[in-house]
């Protein structure tokens, strides 16, 4: 498992694609270069197309973790600024 410190979390499980990217990306440029966000989500399109979308933009995947209740939680670390 890898170590990580969560530095802030958004919850897009209430909003539909493509605003869950947006919603992730906005949260994660508030983050300084280096900070870990969780992004928690839905499982579908959502848990598809985030971190695809995140690592395109050239930001760490650390992790998917699928929850009991079908919600996903993506840990992102932020590269660049």
């Amino acid at each position: 498992m890898a170590e990580y410190q969560i530095n802030d979390t958004v919850d897009i499980t209430d909003v539909n694609c493509p605003v869950t990217f947006v919603k992730a990306k906005v949260a994660l440029d508030e983050l300084e270069e280096g900070e870990v966000l969780r992004v928690h989500m839905n499982g579908g399109e959502p848990a598809d197309n985030v971190p695809r979308s995140l690592k395109e933009e050239g930001h760490d995947i650390l992790d998917l973790i699928g929850n009991a209740d079908g919600t996903y939680d993506l840990i992102v670390r932020k590269v660049g600024d």
